[in-house]
């Protein structure tokens, strides 16, 4: 029948063209809408990733909180590998906190030069006339709210740690040990520190734990054996009046 066939190439040309214009325009939706809906979703990963990045660091902080206000100071054997040191730190880009040359308030041979850390600890390279290893700590000062009751903590726990009270005013209190110091001066406290003293007697460790915490300081970790570091390694841990972790460790080796 003609009218048949007529109508018939009428809607095929109709469905053909019907079939152009859509994909025409799936063509022009696609063509547009992919990039964009692909940036979504690429800046919605990015933000996932940042915010684990984030959480992850904020972890990680509250585990292992940064070390602030800190002084510490390694032995160097000459001047010149003081002002290495202190020249090296600069060039690198590290804060100068203080140029190599002779500190004549501490001792008369006394040489040194300092840099801050990215934390903005004082880190020091120094000359003195006592013997020392190239790279060995020399001293350290931390800053304390109370130099006082500082004192007195770390004085009832010296026995223990090998160190000896050898000078007290009310801005300093001086500790020695066997090659080394360290000073508990009056300012902004120092944050997070912790410090340990080394003995070869797991009594020694047992009953620094047991003097500190009897005098009312806060226990950290009961003396013990921590394997996770290696084997024998017997420690115990109390905090400090400024909440810093103070360990006596005997290493069994």
């Amino acid at each position: 029948m003609p009218q048949l066939a007529q109508l018939s190439e009428v809607y095929l040309s109709q469905l053909f063209w019907l079939a152009v214009a859509l994909g025409f325009i799936f063509f022009v939706i696609a063509k547009g809408m992919v990039p964009k809906i692909q940036a979504t979703v690429d800046a919605r990963q990015q933000r996932i990733t940042d915010d684990l990045e984030a959480a992850q660091k904020a972890r990680a902080d509250a585990e292992h909180p940064v070390t602030r206000n800190l002084h510490i100071g390694f032995f160097a054997p000459s001047h010149d590998e003081v002002r290495g040191f202190w020249r090296t730190g600069v060039e690198a880009g590290f804060q100068d906190d203080g140029e190599p040359g002779p500190r004549p308030q501490y001792t008369p041979e006394y040489f040194g030069g300092f840099l801050l850390d990215p934390d903005g600890n004082s880190a020091e390279a120094v000359h003195v006339a006592e013997p020392r290893r190239r790279g060995q700590l020399d001293h350290l000062w931390i800053r304390v709210a109370d130099v006082a009751a500082a004192r007195d903590f770390y004085a009832a726990i010296a026995p223990y740690a090998g160190i000896r009270l050898t000078h007290d005013t009310p801005e300093l209190a001086h500790f020695q040990f066997s090659d080394g110091s360290f000073s508990l001066v009056a300012g902004p406290p120092t944050e997070n520190v912790h410090l340990a003293f080394g003995t070869d007697d797991d009594a020694a460790v047992e009953g620094f734990h047991a003097t500190a915490t009897a005098l009312g300081y806060a226990d950290h970790g009961a003396p013990g054996e921590r394997p996770e570091y290696h084997p024998g390694y017997f420690a115990a841990y109390v905090l400090d009046p400024d909440g810093n972790n103070v360990e006596l460790v005997n290493h069994h080796r």
